[in-house]
Protein backbone atom coordinates (compact mmCIF):
# COMPACT_ATOMS: atom_id res chain seq x y z
CA UNK A 1 0.00 0.00 0.00
CA UNK A 2 1.52 3.62 -0.84
CA UNK A 3 1.12 6.47 1.27
CA UNK A 4 0.99 10.08 0.73
CA UNK A 5 3.53 12.70 1.20
CA UNK A 6 2.61 16.18 1.71
CA UNK A 7 5.44 18.60 1.04
CA UNK A 8 6.66 22.13 0.61
CA UNK A 9 7.43 22.42 -3.71
CA UNK A 10 10.95 23.74 -2.45
CA UNK A 11 12.15 20.12 -1.38
CA UNK A 12 12.91 19.58 -5.16
CA UNK A 13 15.00 22.76 -5.48
CA UNK A 14 18.53 21.87 -5.94
CA UNK A 15 19.89 25.11 -5.42
CA UNK A 16 18.62 25.34 -1.80
CA UNK A 17 19.58 21.75 -0.46
CA UNK A 18 18.36 21.95 3.85
CA UNK A 19 18.70 19.06 6.51
CA UNK A 20 14.86 18.64 5.83
CA UNK A 21 14.55 18.58 2.41
CA UNK A 22 17.49 16.01 2.52
CA UNK A 23 15.73 13.69 5.39
CA UNK A 24 12.22 14.19 3.10
CA UNK A 25 13.55 13.00 0.18
CA UNK A 26 15.08 10.06 1.77
CA UNK A 27 12.01 9.27 3.34
CA UNK A 28 10.23 9.81 0.17
CA UNK A 29 12.40 7.94 -2.14
CA UNK A 30 12.53 4.79 0.62
CA UNK A 31 9.20 4.20 0.99
CA UNK A 32 7.94 5.40 -2.26
CA UNK A 33 5.77 7.62 -1.20
CA UNK A 34 3.23 9.66 -3.64
CA UNK A 35 4.42 13.03 -3.23
CA UNK A 36 2.37 15.90 -3.15
CA UNK A 37 4.31 19.13 -3.67
CA UNK A 38 2.39 22.61 -2.29
CA UNK A 39 4.34 25.66 -3.42
CA UNK A 40 3.98 28.54 -0.60
CA UNK A 41 5.93 30.53 1.95
CA UNK A 42 5.41 28.21 4.52
CA UNK A 43 4.72 28.08 7.69
CA UNK A 44 3.01 31.35 6.71
CA UNK A 45 1.16 30.88 3.51
CA UNK A 46 -0.58 32.72 0.76
CA UNK A 47 -4.53 32.43 0.96
CA UNK A 48 -3.65 31.33 -2.34
CA UNK A 49 -1.47 28.28 -1.04
CA UNK A 50 -3.82 27.29 1.59
CA UNK A 51 -5.70 26.55 -1.21
CA UNK A 52 -3.81 24.84 -2.67
CA UNK A 53 -2.78 22.89 0.19
CA UNK A 54 -6.99 22.46 1.01
CA UNK A 55 -7.09 20.79 -2.37
CA UNK A 56 -4.28 18.12 -2.12
CA UNK A 57 -5.39 17.13 0.73
CA UNK A 58 -9.14 17.04 -0.76
CA UNK A 59 -7.84 14.83 -3.44
CA UNK A 60 -6.47 12.08 -1.36
CA UNK A 61 -9.00 9.60 -1.28
CA UNK A 62 -11.02 8.56 2.37
CA UNK A 63 -9.28 6.42 4.92
CA UNK A 64 -5.75 6.52 3.07
CA UNK A 65 -2.55 7.54 5.34
CA UNK A 66 -0.74 11.13 4.72
CA UNK A 67 2.37 12.07 6.27
CA UNK A 68 2.73 16.11 5.77
CA UNK A 69 5.91 17.79 6.81
CA UNK A 70 5.77 20.14 9.82
CA UNK A 71 6.48 23.45 7.76
CA UNK A 72 2.94 23.39 5.83
CA UNK A 73 0.94 21.73 7.85
CA UNK A 74 1.85 22.97 11.22
CA UNK A 75 1.34 26.64 10.77
CA UNK A 76 -2.46 26.04 9.02
CA UNK A 77 -4.31 23.99 11.45
CA UNK A 78 -7.37 25.61 9.80
CA UNK A 79 -6.87 23.79 6.45
CA UNK A 80 -5.44 20.19 8.48
CA UNK A 81 -8.47 20.01 10.62
CA UNK A 82 -10.88 20.13 8.01
CA UNK A 83 -9.31 16.41 6.99
CA UNK A 84 -8.65 14.71 9.95
CA UNK A 85 -11.94 12.97 10.51
CA UNK A 86 -11.29 11.57 6.66
CA UNK A 87 -7.72 10.64 6.57
CA UNK A 88 -5.50 9.51 8.84
CA UNK A 89 -2.96 12.08 9.15
CA UNK A 90 0.92 11.71 10.50
CA UNK A 91 2.90 15.31 10.94
CA UNK A 92 6.66 15.14 10.46
CA UNK A 93 8.52 17.80 12.76
CA UNK A 94 12.03 18.78 11.79
CA UNK A 95 12.19 22.14 14.24
CA UNK A 96 9.32 23.32 16.21
CA UNK A 97 7.86 26.45 14.48
CA UNK A 98 8.51 28.95 17.09
CA UNK A 99 12.00 28.21 17.52
CA UNK A 100 13.11 29.61 14.19
CA UNK A 101 15.61 32.32 15.05
CA UNK A 102 14.23 36.09 13.90
CA UNK A 103 10.77 35.69 14.41
CA UNK A 104 8.88 38.55 16.67
CA UNK A 105 7.62 37.46 19.86
CA UNK A 106 3.87 37.82 18.43
CA UNK A 107 4.62 35.73 15.37
CA UNK A 108 6.25 32.77 17.40
CA UNK A 109 3.63 32.61 19.98
CA UNK A 110 0.92 32.55 16.71
CA UNK A 111 3.05 29.33 15.22
CA UNK A 112 3.45 28.19 18.30
CA UNK A 113 -0.59 28.09 19.41
CA UNK A 114 -1.04 26.81 15.27
CA UNK A 115 1.60 24.21 15.58
CA UNK A 116 -0.54 23.13 19.24
CA UNK A 117 -3.96 22.65 17.33
CA UNK A 118 -2.57 20.52 14.67
CA UNK A 119 0.12 18.33 16.71
CA UNK A 120 -2.99 17.69 18.86
CA UNK A 121 -5.57 17.22 16.22
CA UNK A 122 -3.33 14.31 13.73
CA UNK A 123 -2.86 10.81 13.94
CA UNK A 124 0.62 10.95 15.16
CA UNK A 125 3.69 13.16 15.47
CA UNK A 126 7.09 12.35 14.43
CA UNK A 127 9.75 14.10 14.82
CA UNK A 128 13.47 14.29 13.62
CA UNK A 129 15.48 14.57 16.80
CA UNK A 130 14.97 13.41 20.71
CA UNK A 131 15.35 16.86 21.39
CA UNK A 132 12.18 18.15 19.17
CA UNK A 133 10.03 15.61 20.36
CA UNK A 134 10.57 16.51 23.85
CA UNK A 135 10.39 20.08 23.26
CA UNK A 136 6.58 19.17 20.95
CA UNK A 137 5.80 17.00 23.95
CA UNK A 138 6.27 20.02 26.57
CA UNK A 139 4.90 22.58 24.53
CA UNK A 140 1.73 21.08 23.43
CA UNK A 141 1.08 18.53 25.91
CA UNK A 142 1.34 15.41 23.58
CA UNK A 143 1.20 11.77 24.63
CA UNK A 144 3.67 10.85 22.59
CA UNK A 145 5.65 11.91 19.99
CA UNK A 146 7.63 9.21 18.09
CA UNK A 147 11.39 9.97 17.16
CA UNK A 148 12.81 8.72 13.94
CA UNK A 149 16.39 10.75 13.48
CA UNK A 150 18.28 10.54 10.38
CA UNK A 151 20.38 8.56 8.82
CA UNK A 152 23.48 9.19 7.21
CA UNK A 153 25.40 7.16 4.16
CA UNK A 154 28.54 5.41 4.70
CA UNK A 155 31.53 7.23 3.68
CA UNK A 156 35.32 6.79 3.36
CA UNK A 157 37.66 8.55 6.55
CA UNK A 158 38.62 12.15 5.31
CA UNK A 159 41.85 12.68 4.33
CA UNK A 160 42.07 16.30 5.46
CA UNK A 161 44.43 18.63 4.62
CA UNK A 162 47.85 19.09 7.63
CA UNK A 163 45.02 17.82 10.13
CA UNK A 164 44.83 21.27 11.29
CA UNK A 165 43.86 23.84 9.14
CA UNK A 166 41.68 23.34 6.90
CA UNK A 167 38.16 24.36 8.40
CA UNK A 168 34.73 23.37 6.82
CA UNK A 169 31.02 24.54 7.79
CA UNK A 170 28.28 23.47 6.02
CA UNK A 171 24.77 25.37 6.24
CA UNK A 172 22.50 28.07 4.47
CA UNK A 173 23.67 31.90 5.28
CA UNK A 174 21.13 32.45 7.62
CA UNK A 175 20.53 34.26 10.86
CA UNK A 176 19.90 30.37 12.46
CA UNK A 177 23.33 29.32 11.17
CA UNK A 178 25.32 31.28 13.26
CA UNK A 179 28.05 32.28 10.57
CA UNK A 180 28.37 35.83 12.51
CA UNK A 181 29.55 34.12 15.68
CA UNK A 182 31.88 31.60 13.65
CA UNK A 183 33.33 34.69 11.85
CA UNK A 184 34.21 36.68 14.67
CA UNK A 185 35.65 33.76 16.51
CA UNK A 186 37.73 33.18 13.66
CA UNK A 187 38.61 36.73 13.08
CA UNK A 188 39.92 36.51 16.63
CA UNK A 189 42.37 33.80 15.87
CA UNK A 190 43.56 35.23 12.94
CA UNK A 191 47.74 34.59 14.38
CA UNK A 192 46.65 31.20 13.65
CA UNK A 193 47.03 30.04 9.97
CA UNK A 194 43.26 28.49 8.91
CA UNK A 195 40.86 28.74 6.23
CA UNK A 196 37.52 27.89 6.08
CA UNK A 197 35.05 26.85 3.27
CA UNK A 198 31.68 27.48 3.89
CA UNK A 199 29.25 25.68 1.74
CA UNK A 200 25.64 26.43 1.34
CA UNK A 201 23.00 29.10 0.20
CA UNK A 202 22.61 32.82 0.97
CA UNK A 203 18.86 33.33 0.69
CA UNK A 204 18.83 36.30 2.26
CA UNK A 205 21.20 39.05 0.95
CA UNK A 206 21.45 41.48 3.97
CA UNK A 207 22.45 38.94 6.12
CA UNK A 208 24.79 37.69 3.74
CA UNK A 209 26.00 41.74 3.42
CA UNK A 210 26.28 41.84 7.30
CA UNK A 211 28.70 38.32 7.51
CA UNK A 212 30.84 39.60 4.13
CA UNK A 213 31.63 42.69 6.39
CA UNK A 214 32.52 40.57 9.52
CA UNK A 215 34.48 38.34 7.25
CA UNK A 216 36.11 41.35 5.67
CA UNK A 217 39.69 41.38 7.87
CA UNK A 218 40.47 38.19 6.86
CA UNK A 219 38.23 37.93 3.55
CA UNK A 220 41.31 35.99 2.49
CA UNK A 221 41.15 33.34 4.18
CA UNK A 222 36.85 32.55 3.66
CA UNK A 223 35.75 30.47 0.78
CA UNK A 224 32.17 30.90 -0.13
CA UNK A 225 31.45 27.79 -2.00
CA UNK A 226 27.64 28.60 -2.38
CA UNK A 227 25.59 25.57 -2.10
CA UNK A 228 27.44 22.19 -3.30
CA UNK A 229 25.53 19.00 -3.96
CA UNK A 230 27.12 15.23 -4.91
CA UNK A 231 30.90 14.95 -5.29
CA UNK A 232 31.54 18.38 -4.92
CA UNK A 233 30.98 18.32 -1.42
CA UNK A 234 31.97 14.96 -0.87
CA UNK A 235 35.20 16.71 -2.12
CA UNK A 236 35.01 19.36 1.09
CA UNK A 237 34.05 16.93 3.65
CA UNK A 238 37.41 15.05 2.58
CA UNK A 239 39.62 18.19 2.11
CA UNK A 240 37.90 19.13 5.92
CA UNK A 241 40.23 18.56 9.52
CA UNK A 242 37.82 20.20 11.29
CA UNK A 243 34.24 20.43 10.62
CA UNK A 244 33.00 23.69 12.52
CA UNK A 245 28.73 24.55 13.02
CA UNK A 246 27.88 27.59 15.47
CA UNK A 247 23.86 27.61 15.08
CA UNK A 248 21.86 29.30 17.47
CA UNK A 249 19.11 25.93 16.89
CA UNK A 250 18.85 23.12 14.87
CA UNK A 251 16.28 20.82 13.81
CA UNK A 252 18.96 17.95 14.42
CA UNK A 253 22.49 18.71 12.37
CA UNK A 254 22.63 16.64 9.35
CA UNK A 255 25.56 18.43 8.37
CA UNK A 256 27.53 17.21 11.76
CA UNK A 257 26.82 13.15 11.18
CA UNK A 258 28.23 14.06 7.71
CA UNK A 259 31.03 14.69 8.74
CA UNK A 260 31.29 11.90 11.68
CA UNK A 261 30.51 9.80 9.39
CA UNK A 262 34.08 10.86 7.51
CA UNK A 263 35.88 10.68 10.35
CA UNK A 264 35.93 14.90 10.55
CA UNK A 265 36.49 15.92 14.21
CA UNK A 266 33.71 18.56 15.13
CA UNK A 267 33.10 21.70 16.96
CA UNK A 268 29.62 22.70 16.85
CA UNK A 269 26.01 24.45 18.72
CA UNK A 270 23.04 23.31 19.26
CA UNK A 271 23.39 20.14 18.08
CA UNK A 272 23.70 17.17 20.58
CA UNK A 273 21.62 14.38 19.23
CA UNK A 274 23.60 14.69 16.15
CA UNK A 275 26.78 14.89 17.78
CA UNK A 276 26.40 12.57 20.58
CA UNK A 277 30.30 12.26 22.01
CA UNK A 278 31.90 12.70 18.93
CA UNK A 279 33.19 16.18 19.57
CA UNK A 280 32.70 19.48 21.12
CA UNK A 281 29.66 21.45 21.82
CA UNK A 282 29.55 24.82 22.63
CA UNK A 283 27.01 27.17 24.06
CA UNK A 284 25.41 29.47 20.76
CA UNK A 285 26.06 32.46 20.37
CA UNK A 286 28.98 32.55 22.54
CA UNK A 287 31.85 34.37 20.64
CA UNK A 288 34.37 33.86 23.46
CA UNK A 289 33.75 30.68 23.81
CA UNK A 290 34.14 29.80 20.31
CA UNK A 291 37.52 31.95 19.70
CA UNK A 292 38.75 29.69 23.20
CA UNK A 293 37.79 26.64 21.59
CA UNK A 294 39.16 27.23 17.83
CA UNK A 295 42.59 28.67 19.95
CA UNK A 296 42.75 25.40 21.61
CA UNK A 297 42.21 22.99 18.46
CA UNK A 298 44.95 25.19 16.71
CA UNK A 299 47.59 24.74 19.85
CA UNK A 300 46.62 22.36 21.89
CA UNK A 301 47.74 18.57 19.63
CA UNK A 302 46.36 16.34 22.47
CA UNK A 303 42.84 18.18 21.70
CA UNK A 304 42.92 17.74 18.26
CA UNK A 305 43.69 14.01 18.68
CA UNK A 306 40.71 13.55 21.47
CA UNK A 307 38.18 14.95 18.89
CA UNK A 308 39.79 12.56 16.12
CA UNK A 309 39.10 9.94 18.28
CA UNK A 310 35.69 11.05 19.60
CA UNK A 311 35.05 11.46 15.83
CA UNK A 312 36.10 7.82 14.90
CA UNK A 313 34.01 6.06 17.72
CA UNK A 314 30.95 8.42 16.90
CA UNK A 315 31.06 7.56 13.71
CA UNK A 316 30.78 3.24 14.47
CA UNK A 317 27.41 4.14 16.30
CA UNK A 318 25.32 6.12 13.08
CA UNK A 319 22.52 5.05 12.15
CA UNK A 320 21.46 4.48 8.51
CA UNK A 321 18.87 5.84 6.31
CA UNK A 322 17.53 2.36 6.01
CA UNK A 323 16.72 2.60 9.58
CA UNK A 324 15.30 6.03 9.43
CA UNK A 325 12.81 5.10 6.45
CA UNK A 326 12.07 1.54 8.61
CA UNK A 327 11.17 3.92 11.77
CA UNK A 328 8.89 6.53 9.55
CA UNK A 329 7.47 2.97 8.02
CA UNK A 330 6.82 1.70 11.26
CA UNK A 331 4.52 4.57 12.57
CA UNK A 332 2.39 4.41 9.18
CA UNK A 333 1.79 1.22 8.98
CA UNK A 334 0.37 1.22 12.69
CA UNK A 335 -1.79 3.65 11.37
CA UNK A 336 -3.15 1.54 8.99
CA UNK A 337 -3.50 -2.01 10.96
Amino acid sequence: MTDWFVLPAGVADPAAPSGGNGYDRRVSAGLGTRDLLVPGAWPRPSEASRRELDRALAGVPDGEVVLLDGLVACGVPEVVLRHVGRLRLVVLVHLPLAEETGLSPEVAARLDEAEGRCSRAVAAVIATSARAGARLVERHGLARVHVVPPGVDPAPVARGTDGVSRLLCVASVTPRKGHDVLVKALVGVADHPWTCAVVGPAPDPGHWGFVQELAEPCAERFEWAGPLVGRALDDQYDAADLFVLASRAETYGMVVTEALARGVPVIASEVPDALGAGGLLLPSGDVAAWSGALRRWFEDAELRTGLRAAALARRAELSTWDETVKGVGVVLASLRA
